[in-house]
């Protein structure tokens, strides 16, 4: 599916599978995303490594879009040279201990707001609400996408968990969106996707209070679906498939027929996308001081950790 994102970001679509594969069914799309696949699990792994903050940075996005353009063009099997996998689950996952993901990149926000510059803004919210719902749409393959976090998943980062089908989060993980506090709101997605899970009335609770949630606060929200002690993510992603794996395709189909019965269109995405843009660009000199704050504290967590 074309999503018709601007030229400017689509630099590494040009690699192919070829290129991307290393050696035993592992992939790396640069120093900031890497993916493998598991053939106990049928799963198609990616980590992301965000450097120097651990946000969606525009380079990031570029190498998730390559990476999704990759699963698409897989028709949902890969070769391991002598045999044919399936590609039944899509997992999304952090390569940096205690951090899932901060969100957007706030120091790119800052600049392209002083500079009025909308066209910027758009162009970086559209690339986001493009890898996010290639996720919730699930590649177009007939796979189950999960989402495993482990640490702090906030603002874009809980978009983008949230655009999975399944959420199993460590218990010391935590759950928000601090936009309100520098009065702006999270554009790319969270309205749509808290809507499907919660309701208005919850959704909007969680967007308007600023409340840092715990992961076990989530699920008793209805937000996430399952939590496990910290340390025990991938392997409960491995208890959860092999759960399911004599009634895979049905529950799959389930999952197919939520989507359909609550779907969320890509042009609602992008409409929300340009509410932000409108609502970035009427930030005030305050709002901007406050929003420099926590890019301050995103390097600062960034530095207090330690890359696989």
């Amino acid at each position: 599916m074309d999503m018709h994102l601007p030229m400017q970001l689509l630099d590494a679509r040009e690699a192919t599978l070829a290129q991307h594969m290393t050696a035993a069914l592992a992939y790396s799309f640069s120093a900031q995303l890497g993916a493998h696949y598991d053939t106990s699990q049928n799963a198609m792994w990616s980590r992301w490594l965000p450097s120097p903050r651990p946000c969606f940075n525009p380079g990031l996005l570029r190498d998730i879009r390559t990476y999704y353009d990759m699963l698409q063009q897989t028709n949902g099997s890969v070769s391991d040279g002598i045999d044919t996998h399936p590609i039944e689950y899509v997992v999304l996952a952090s390569g940096i201990p205690g951090v899932f993901n901060l969100g957007g990149d706030l120091d790119l926000f800052r600049t392209l707001i002083d500079k009025r510059d909308r066209a910027g803004l758009s162009v970086y919210g559209r690339a986001c609400v493009d890898v996010l719902y290639r996720n919730y749409i699930a590649h177009g393959l007939p796979a189950t996408t999960i989402s495993l976090v482990q640490g702090e998943c906030l603002g874009g980062g809980f978009e983008a968990a949230l655009s999975s089908d399944v959420i199993i989060a460590e218990r010391g993980s935590r759950f928000g969106f601090p936009e309100i506090l520098f009065n702006l709101f999270p554009g790319m997605g969270a309205y749509s996707f808290l809507y499907r899970r919660v309701g208005e009335k919850r959704g909007e609770e969680i967007l308007s209070s600023g409340r840092i949630y715990s992961a076990d606060e989530m699920q008793e929200l209805g937000v996430i679906d399952r939590v496990v002690d910290d340390g025990q993510g991938e392997a409960a992603v491995a208890a959860f498939i092999k759960q399911r794996s004599r009634s895979r395709n049905g529950l799959y189909g389930i999952a197919a027929a939520r989507r359909r019965v609550q779907r969320i269109e890509y042009a609602e995405l992008v409409d929300i996308v340009e509410i932000w843009v409108d609502c970035a660009l009427r930030l005030n000199v305050r709002d901007l001081k406050l929003m420099q704050r926590l890019v301050s504290r995103q390097s600062g967590l960034s530095e207090s950790q330690h890359v696989h």
